[in-house]
């Protein structure tokens, strides 16, 4: 092996290693955030993070989205955030991906009813963090579709 073959498939592997890693943070991230574990969600943020949804606008700062989405998923007594399709780009220290939201929330514990759901596509961009960890520093996310109980106020 020629020691440029070497050095590509170390970056090719760094690739993939950096994949999965960024994969596995959205997925963690979301997990708990349907848990309302509201600190270890907003840990995957870095501090100078930008959330842009619609109806909201931009949110600028770790803190202030947390806030936000915290006010805003209050009432819903069980979540689930699926993301599917993920999708990403590695540069160095800096990453983008793509994939679709899939949201579906009840607002009434244990009633039988048609859950709030709504779908449309993320877009994102990562920076490596101080710790050698990624960190989500913009999300895009927009709204294609609704279904379900009426559109809760706090998301519309």
């Amino acid at each position: 092996m020629t020691d440029g073959t070497y050095e590509e498939l170390l970056r090719r592997l760094r690739a993939l290693e950096d994949k999965e890693a960024l994969r596995r943070l959205m997925i963690r991230g979301w997990r708990v955030l349907d848990r309302k574990d509201w600190r270890a969600w907003i840990d995957c943020w870095a501090e100078d993070a930008v959330l842009e949804f619609g109806p909201w606008g931009e949110i600028r700062g770790q803190e202030a989205v947390r806030a936000k989405v915290e006010e805003a998923e209050a009432h819903f007594p069980s979540m689930q955030h699926h993301i599917l399709n993920m999708d990403f780009h590695v540069e160095g220290d800096r990453a983008s991906g793509i994939g679709y939201m899939w949201f579906v929330a009840v607002t009434g514990s244990g009633q039988g009813s048609s859950p709030y759901s709504m779908g449309g596509p993320y877009d994102w961009d990562f920076r490596r963090g101080p710790e050698g960890g990624w960190l989500l520093v913009r999300q895009r996310l927009g709204v294609w579709w609704t279904d379900g109980e009426e559109t809760p106020a706090s998301l519309g």
